[in-house]
């Protein structure tokens, strides 16, 4: 795109491309003001007014998600419509003395040579090059495991051309484009679009991104995650492996397991204040372990989390919490401790069974939450997706098949009254002699009353072939009492 039609990429057209005023929820702004950040959070309703207001002579950052609380925690996420990249370019030899459109040609060769997707649009940050790829439709917080080993995998990539590896979880904030950048004197602004068919920046389906970009497609995870369904066996692997599937599904089980002690608050209507210490010590170990946060931003986590549970709770700083935080430090070092013969991450992997006593989570609490249940109901739950399934394959269910097979005997058994053959009969059903064979032998037991007709006007004609014998009931000596 020329530069001239980049010029009209202004800080909430570009915003806008990823942030949309008619969804429920927030975003937040960051705002250098005399060497002191301040925070602010607002409605997306508000967002093109806000914008509107922002002093462009000052440091300026922007959410890149959006947030169902006033609070850009990653806890609090709601969703998110873009994947993104920030590169440090100034760090590195290469890009020396090159003006933002040369570091813009860098970035996109390279990851034409690597393979990875255009980028939808490219923003020179004063210094350096912010890559974004701009999604169809936004990826809802369920999904937040699966973005975060997207975006694993692109920093990685990019560490070339100077990606920060630690500027790609979902709460970050980027500079705003037409705000200047106080270290170089440069304003932010858009260097590189990438068009669609429409002229608009280009928009990637999540799904194809993923497959693009993650090692292992997403039918082979829902597979091999249905085979460890199976067989019951979960296991949690250290959380530095999202280039291996059951490192990421591990990621994925942590992330659904704090969602349930969330909904468990909700289904009781809070947390009571003798609780609240339990829920804010697991609901953080299953965040870290899930990898949508690190220790350098526990604490702020625990803080959104507390307020959570009781506005003005503050206790989050104690020894238990402490513990935790070292325990995060050695999951992000890749250690891992031995138990019984085997390797566990130093965070907290405990069975269902035990949140479940933990906790005391009821049958009918278990029956509205996603992970925290029993192995019984597991099993129950496995059945009706096997049936489901089975249903969805042209499978019929026991009652309907059951009536099938009774309105077949029924036909043959009237057609063999007719004086037909069996091989008529077979011929005319489109089915083989031995299915006719099999449905006239079922109607002649239905019709035998000394199997399926005990009643009462029966028992002379059944006690023909069956003799008493000290109060048992034993077969005739000559011949069998039955076909």
């Amino acid at each position: 795109m020329a530069l001239a039609q980049l010029a009209l990429f202004s800080g909430t057209d570009e915003a806008r491309a990823y942030h949309d005023p008619a969804r429920p929820g927030f975003f937040s702004i960051l705002v250098d003001v005399n060497g002191n950040k301040r925070q602010s959070s607002h409605r997306l309703t508000e967002m093109p007014t806000i914008l509107g207001l922002i002093d462009k002579t000052r440091d300026t950052w922007l959410t890149q998600a959006e947030f169902m609380r006033p609070n850009r925690r990653v806890v609090n996420l709601a969703r998110i419509g873009l994947l993104f990249a920030d590169l440090d370019t100034y760090r590195t030899p290469w890009a020396k003395g090159r003006k933002p459109e040369e570091l813009s040609a860098a970035v996109l060769y390279h990851c034409h040579q690597e393979g990875i997707p255009t980028p939808s649009m490219l923003v020179f940050s004063g210094r350096g090059i912010q890559a974004k790829w701009l999604l169809e439709r936004p990826v809802p917080r369920q999904a937040l495991p699966r973005w975060n080993a997207c975006q694993k995998y692109l920093i990685d990539r990019l560490l070339p051309v100077g990606a920060d590896v630690a500027a790609k979880d979902a709460s970050r904030v980027l500079r705003l484009v037409e705000t200047v950048n106080s270290k170089s004197g440069e304003v932010c602004r858009v260097v590189h679009v990438e068009s669609g068919s429409d002229g608009q920046p280009i928009r990637y389906s999540f799904e194809f991104l993923a497959e693009a970009l993650l090692p292992v497609a997403r039918w082979d995870i829902e597979k091999q995650r249905q085979e460890r369904a199976e067989k019951r066996q979960i296991k949690l692997l250290p959380g530095n492996k999202t280039d291996n599937l059951r490192g990421f599904s591990g990621r994925q089980l942590a992330w659904h397991r704090l969602e349930d002690l969330r909904k468990l608050a909700t289904l009781r209507g809070g947390v009571s204040e003798g609780e609240r210490m339990k829920h804010l010590f697991w609901r953080l170990n299953f965040l870290l372990l899930s990898g949508a946060t690190h220790s350098g931003a526990m604490y702020h986590e625990a803080s959104a989390l507390a307020r959570e549970m009781a506005p003005g709770w503050n206790e989050y700083r104690s020894k238990e919490l402490m513990t935790l935080y070292a325990k995060a430090k050695q999951f992000e070092a890749g250690e891992k401790v031995t138990f019984g013969g085997r390797e566990y991450p130093p965070l907290y992997t405990p069975r269902n069974d035990t949140l479940i006593d933990l906790f005391g989570i009821t049958d009918q609490e278990q029956a509205q939450l996603r992970t925290l249940i029993s192995k019984s109901m597991a099993a129950e739950r496995h059945r009706e997706r096997e049936k489901a399934r089975r249903r969805a394959n042209g499978a019929m269910d026991r009652e309907t098949y059951l009536q099938a097979a009774n309105a077949k005997q029924e036909q043959a058994q009237g057609l063999r009254e007719q004086g037909l053959s069996i091989r008529a009969i077979a011929a005319q059903m489109g089915v083989s002699v031995g299915a006719v064979s099999g449905y006239l032998k079922a109607a002649k037991s239905v019709q035998s009353p000394c199997v399926l007709q005990p009643a009462a006007s029966t028992i002379k004609e059944c006690s023909k072939s069956v003799r008493i014998t000290n109060g048992e009931a034993s077969p005739p000596a000559a011949g069998p009492a039955f076909e």
